[in-house]
């Protein structure tokens, strides 16, 4: 999306990096390192979903040792949107200026938060982008490539999104874009949490811009991918782009008073 220059943007404020997780005792400590190196002045929040392989102990350890890192615990497994939601919440009562989603997992590279904390200071929300010129994956089966192309070209024309990888993960909100989209109806998961947010940025007028990322696929434990949510997504994606088809018919048809 374009605004044209015309905007003025503030200052961002400081910047608050949200990692949901769940079973990732593995990646914890590296990736929030990885994190604290590349943005010193960003903090981070641990919203870990009562993890069995013991994560949230360990970011427990990882929060006393630092106070620009802290912890959210919830009570079980409630889905990647449900995390972030909970994560943005306690960040907008705390007062920071960016929400920023970023995987455990280590396939958003941490040293590419600048780039997206920098292109915020002229934008409302900026996604990391797998499939703009710049952007590429790394050790993913043409199978995977095939299925997140497809679903973000799939949600790009069904909805109108002027957006090259919708269903990417790597992003930076500002505060006011947030609470102008109306998270407390948000009930996505997964993908479709991801395209649910870009949606809804886009059709509250703000101005949203891509980065070139480079995604990596996680080294150690288990993608949270499932066909549940691959379904989710589909059928949800088709029940907005149809819904929101059938307005515009509607719209047009109806007589002028």
């Amino acid at each position: 999306m374009n605004d044209g220059g015309q905007r003025r943007y503030g200052p961002l404020g400081t910047a608050l990096v949200i990692i949901p997780t769940y079973n990732e005792a593995e990646n914890i400590k590296p990736i929030v390192s990885r994190v604290r190196a590349a943005v010193p002045d960003a903090e981070v929040l641990i919203a870990d979903d009562n993890s069995p392989d013991g994560t949230g102990k360990l970011a427990d350890e990882l929060a006393a040792e630092d106070d620009q890192v802290h912890v959210l615990h919830r009570k079980g497994k409630e889905g990647l949107g449900a995390a972030y939601l909970a994560g943005f919440r306690w960040g907008m009562e705390h007062g920071y200026g960016v929400l920023v989603e970023m995987d455990a997992d280590g396939s958003h590279q941490p040293e590419e938060l600048p780039r997206l904390l920098t292109a915020l200071k002229s934008a409302d929300l900026v996604l990391g982008s797998r499939w703009i010129p710049g952007g590429r994956v790394v050790n993913w089966p043409k199978s995977r490539e095939f299925l997140s192309r497809g679903g973000s070209t799939y949600s790009r024309l069904l909805l109108g999104v002027p957006i090259r990888d919708v269903t990417g993960g790597f992003r930076a909100f500002r505060r006011e874009t947030l609470e102008g989209i109306g998270l407390e109806d948000v009930a996505s998961q997964g993908y479709c949490f991801q395209v649910d947010l870009a949606r809804r940025a886009v059709a509250a007028g703000f101005h949203v811009i891509e980065v070139p990322i480079t995604f990596v696929e996680r080294e150690h434990g288990d993608s949270k991918m499932s066909r549940d949510i691959v379904v989710e997504a589909l059928w949800r994606v088709t029940a907005w782009g149809v819904g929101g088809r059938a307005a515009q018919l509607l719209g047009h048809r109806r007589p002028r008073s």
